[in-house]
């Protein structure tokens, strides 16, 4: 790669830090999860280490934080509020160990006494005292400069204003995190996103009495500048500060050797749930003051301490209660009700147990201790029980044999395929009969590849349904708009809105008409094979009398199991008045049949990643007005695969196995003779 492209690349990371660090630090909304942003920064770091001529006054490596808010008063810190570096597993730690001895040219290591402190995922501050008085309280800032916060520290009762004790020091910055435990977060948690936010939020009011209205707590860990202390151990200071009145982590502990830290941080990572507050990993530092002095700091961190980041895709919590929900098309998912644990940066208080088989099969029960794993957008889940935990008395969970919801029996269908019954088991409800399965079935028909309604997200479909507003989809289309003026959060301006966005999806196309019934096993492809079929929905109306049903097994990629999907959706007399009443109510334009001239004809394409300036169903639309066609799994028979941001790098791996051509969204456009 040239060197110009690599400067190139390298500063775009480094502007997109710099935005990171902004939702982060100045506007409580950060975009990623911790465990991402870790893994953003280190690539920076490795290509700083690889590339000596790369160099940018807003790399990680030089600064920490971000610049103060303009709303607050700046000031300077005496002492710098350095960051941490990071590990990650046991071979990041032993590689600390080794760089340490390196710089004190230990040909013959020593045992290093190490201080280990879980890090409180909270906002960090620092208080000085002079003659045991609290002069002036500072958020960290940029680490060079903070805000000055005094007023609002002050309204948290575990910071002394005064201190008595004799052996305080002369002048000191007491350095500590200021976070809401996890109790207290519930009744916020409608306003702020996580107890971080919430913590940080909260330190920004502009009134003090704000400020004060909020449950915040201070630990304290550290000091900054200092004048006339005689302490000589991290240890033996956490224990004066106990003495000096100030909270410390109960979970401290002096450990040696990397196979003890790795045993506590172990035993802490499986504490994390029951605890009050959220930890995401513990810090080690060398409990000998002096061996610190000797070791010094690298541009924006200390050599002699370094934080154990925890799993962020991991977390322990406790069951609560095992719930039924009801999907769309009859499927009955168990899901747990935890104690809320953060995993990575976010509040998890439900996991799937998928169905009736994974309960019976990793014999899940309430009141269980369990790992749950979330991995990017994927739903949390139940990765295991920790059997040692389990209560005597507790009872397996019985699944139940007839919908919670309507009553009628469930079922698990046989798979022909397989010769077995399927995992899943469902509700034989195959209209509008079973209350959760409507309402499922009407979000769909507003979801964004249907209908695509603005304004009409799932909350306010569920309100409009308890207020009796919608039962049908074709309520949607003759909504009381008096009614809803005059409910909590509505005006006559939203309203308007509302009207405006319902009547702008009057026409719609044949494909998103049939999609939008939510026909189980009718995605949107085969919406629109079938739309390209039949032409017009009154063809497809007609299939209730005609009853050729049998005829759409022509159409390629329409099989037995859908034809029997379309059948059992004209058997209900609720779906064909749904069908009969949008009928009159809407002008769903015939099919267009695809040209095969196009630029892209008999080309096949695959999306991985996020697309820039374009959503995924507008580029599949693309493709397809210029005669291409989309699959749906990377194959001998995919011709492209176009990767946006964050692609999965299994689709990646096997798109090179087969030597399919992999393209960039910008060399995608090219093909389109389009400009990005």
């Amino acid at each position: 790669m040239k060197k110009k492209q690599i400067e190139k690349e390298y500063n775009a990371k480094i502007q997109k830090l710099n935005k990171f660090n902004k939702f982060y630090y100045e506007n409580d909304n950060p975009l990623i999860d911790d465990r991402e942003y870790d893994n953003f920064k280190k690539d920076i770091l490795d290509l700083e280490n690889k590339y000596s001529y790369l160099k940018n006054r807003n790399s990680p490596s030089l600064i920490v934080g971000f610049k103060p808010s303009k709303n607050f008063k700046k000031v300077l810190h005496k002492v710098p509020m350095l960051s941490l570096a990071n590990a990650f597993d046991k071979e990041d730690l032993i590689n600390f160990e080794k760089k340490i001895m390196n710089y004190l040219n230990q040909k013959n290591p020593f045992e290093i006494e190490y201080s280990a402190e879980p890090k409180i995922d909270g906002i960090s501050a620092s208080l000085s005292y002079k003659s045991g008085n609290l002069v002036t309280g500072l958020s960290r800032g940029d680490g060079k400069e903070g805000e000055d916060i005094t007023e609002n520290l002050k309204t948290i009762d575990d910071i002394p204003h005064k201190i008595l004790s004799k052996d305080f020091p002369e002048e000191i910055d007491i350095r500590g995190e200021i976070f809401i435990q996890n109790d207290d977060f519930k009744k916020l948690k409608n306003k702020f996103a996580n107890p971080r936010n919430a913590a940080s939020g909260s330190l920004r009011q502009k009134n003090p009495l704000e400020t004060k209205k909020i449950p915040l707590k201070f630990i304290a860990y550290t000091y900054g500048f200092e004048k006339g202390m005689k302490i000589h151990k991290q240890s033996d200071f956490l224990k004066k500060l106990k003495e000096w009145g100030f909270k410390t982590n109960p979970l401290n502990k002096t450990l040696k050797s990397i196979q003890n830290l790795m045993k506590n941080h172990k035993e802490i990572e499986n504490k994390r749930s029951s605890l009050e507050f959220d930890i995401d990993g513990i810090v080690y530092k060398i409990n000998d003051f002096k061996l610190q002095k000797r070791l010094g700091n690298v541009a924006n961190a200390p050599r002699w301490a370094v934080a154990h980041k925890f799993s962020a895709n991991n977390g322990i919590s406790k069951i609560e209660n095992i719930e039924i929900q009801i999907g769309r098309t009859g499927a009955l998912t168990p899901v747990a009700k935890i104690k809320p644990t953060n995993i990575g940066g976010v509040m998890v208080s439900n996991a799937t147990l998928h169905n009736e088989e994974e309960i019976i099969r990793k014999d899940i029960r309430i009141g269980d201790t369990v790992l749950i794993e979330r991995a990017g957008d994927v739903i949390p889940h139940v990765i295991s029980v920790d059997l040692k935990l389990r209560d005597a008395k507790s009872k397996k969970f019985t699944f139940p044999l007839n919908c919670p919801s309507c009553g009628l029996k469930t079922i698990k269908e046989y798979n022909s395929l397989t010769k077995k019954e399927d995992a899943v088991r469902r509700c034989t409800s195959e209209g509008f009969e079973c209350e959760k399965i409507a309402i499922e079935k009407i979000k769909h028909f507003v979801s964004k590849e249907a209908f695509n309604i603005d304004g009409l997200g799932k909350k306010i479909v569920e309100n409009f349904w308890k207020l009796n507003l919608i039962r049908l989809p074709q309520d949607i289309f003759k909504l009381n708009y008096i009614k809803i003026e005059n409910l909590d959060g509505w005006g006559k301006q939203s309203v308007s809105n509302l009207k405006y966005s319902i009547n702008q999806k009057k026409t719609i196309s044949f494909e998103k008409f049939i999609f939008a019934l939510g026909i189980r096993h009718i995605g949107l492809e085969n919406a629109k094979l079938i739309s390209k079929n039949l032409i017009s929905i009154k063809n497809f109306i007609s299939l209730s009398k005609t009853k050729k049903f049998n005829d759409l097994i022509n159409i390629d990629g329409i099989g037995e199991t859908q034809i029997n999907s379309i059948k059992n959706f004209f058997l209900n007399t609720t779906n064909l008045k749904v069908l009969n009443d949008l009928s009159k109510l809407l002008k769903v334009k015939d099919a267009v049949l695809p040209k095969d001239d196009g630029l892209l004809s008999n080309k096949t394409f695959m999306f991985t990643g996020k697309l820039t300036g374009i959503s995924r169903a507008e580029a599949k639309s693309l493709i397809e007005d210029n005669s291409g066609s989309i699959v749906s799994n990377v194959s001998k028979k995919l011709d492209y695969l176009v990767v946006g941001e964050k692609p999965t790098k299994r689709k990646i791996d096997a798109a090179k196995k087969l030597k399919v051509r992999i393209l960039s969204q910008t060399e995608w456009y090219k093909m389109l003779n389009k400009t990005s």
